[in-house]
């Protein structure tokens, strides 16, 4: 497109979002087949996303972007996560995390570097913050010593996406063991091809096929100060803060997923007939897509009212844990009824009325993403009491 996408008038920007819909659905599940089997994408799903402007459209425009808001970029995600979900897993980071913490915490000289790189994927990242034996964050075990002009960095992360299609990762670090746990870690963006960086292969994973996930290693691997992000001990607020944005991104990545499995099952509803009837005219059906209407209602009113308070610059950490926390109940819900009511023919893999059995092993991995329902609710609820209940 030559025009900036975030100016062009609703009528251009729904034919954009109809343009997404379409990829998701057609080239994208096309794509997927083989994906299932070889748990890596091939070529063409990138260059599918460079031609249809997935990589540049959240970007800045002064990085090469279109300069979409962030209610813009949610609606952007909501349709391409109607499709596969290691594409959707992928595309989602894109959409902010990949680009915003350079941007928000790089020095100028990383940025000048890097920034304007990310608009047809020449550079791409990873998030490298879970370890095997740490849980929130704050008690992560690699550590990076300090060395004159350098970093000494030596651990491992595990469960990483995309380590295998990015040039350089975002690893957060314990740099002062003996500081206050707001102050023991710092993050740094780090090059792949650092010596002493190396990739750990992990199985296949039950869904999300494709999204790259393996390990990290990292062996007395040296890196210069200026790859630090931020300052000294900003690690726990840079990964914290990026975690809640992401968890608010895979907010909306559950409303795709469930809009689509709801119209999906409206389709089979409508067609099955038994007994003479279709399935749609019996009144346990009709209660079934009333609840996964209504939650899906509700999940959509809390991700775009989310997104206002993002475009207005308020802190959203407290709203995407609950985000996260209903968008998981509700895929449940919906995904559970799906299948319910597409009977036997849902639990294939070749299905003429779209992919179930294979959006319902998608959707599993939303419980871990970013962090468990345990965790949401703990996010949620050290806010609310903070404010005294007051949102």
């Amino acid at each position: 497109m030559e025009k900036v996408l975030g100016k062009l008038n609703e009528e251009e920007f729904q034919a954009y979002l109809k343009q997404i819909r379409e990829l998701a659905e057609g080239p994208f599940e096309e794509i997927q087949k083989e994906v299932e089997v070889t748990n890596k994408f091939p070529q063409e799903f990138f260059d599918l996303a460079i031609e249809n402007d997935l990589y540049r459209c959240s970007l800045p425009v002064k990085y090469g972007g279109f300069g979409l808001t962030p209610k813009q970029i949610f609606k952007v995600q909501e349709e391409f996560s109607r499709g596969p979900g290691g594409m959707r897993m992928h595309l989602h980071y894109a959409m902010d995390l990949n680009w915003r913490i350079l941007d928000d915490f790089g020095s100028e000289e990383l940025k000048a570097e890097y920034m304007d790189k990310f608009q047809d994927k020449t550079f791409f990242t990873c998030f490298a913050l879970t370890e095997a034996e740490a849980g929130s964050g704050a008690d992560i075990k690699t550590r990076a010593v300090k060395d004159g002009d350098n970093y000494i960095i030596d651990g491992e992360k595990t469960l990483i996406s995309h380590t295998d299609c990015c040039e350089a990762a975002y690893v957060i670090a314990v740099t002062d063991p003996d500081a206050p746990k707001e102050k023991r870690l710092s993050a740094f963006l780090v090059p792949v091809n650092t010596p002493g960086y190396e990739i750990v292969p992990m199985p296949h994973m039950m869904g999300c096929r494709g999204a790259g996930h393996a390990g990290l290693r990292f062996t007395n691997m040296k890196l210069d100060k200026k790859y630090l992000l931020g300052k000294e001990g900003d690690g726990l607020h840079i990964a914290m803060h990026s975690l809640g944005v992401s968890r608010a991104h895979i907010a909306v990545s559950n409303l795709g997923m469930s809009q689509r499995m709801l119209e999906m099952t409206i389709k089979r509803a409508k067609d099955r007939v038994t007994f003479g009837k279709p399935l749609v005219k019996r009144q346990a059906i009709q209660q079934a897509i009333a609840d996964m209407g209504t939650e899906i209602y509700a999940l959509r009113q809390i991700v775009y009212d989310i997104a206002n308070d993002y475009e207005a610059g308020k802190n959203i950490d407290m709203k995407a844990s609950m985000a996260k926390l209903h968008s998981i109940n509700t895929v449940k819900l919906v995904s559970d009824y799906c299948l319910e009511i597409f009977g036997g023919i849902g639990y294939f893999e070749d299905n003429p009325y779209g992919p179930v059995e294979r959006l319902y092993r998608d959707c599993r991995a939303m419980w871990l993403e970013e962090g468990p329902r345990t965790v949401q609710r703990l996010t949620a609820s050290r806010e609310l009491i903070k404010n005294g209940g007051v949102y």
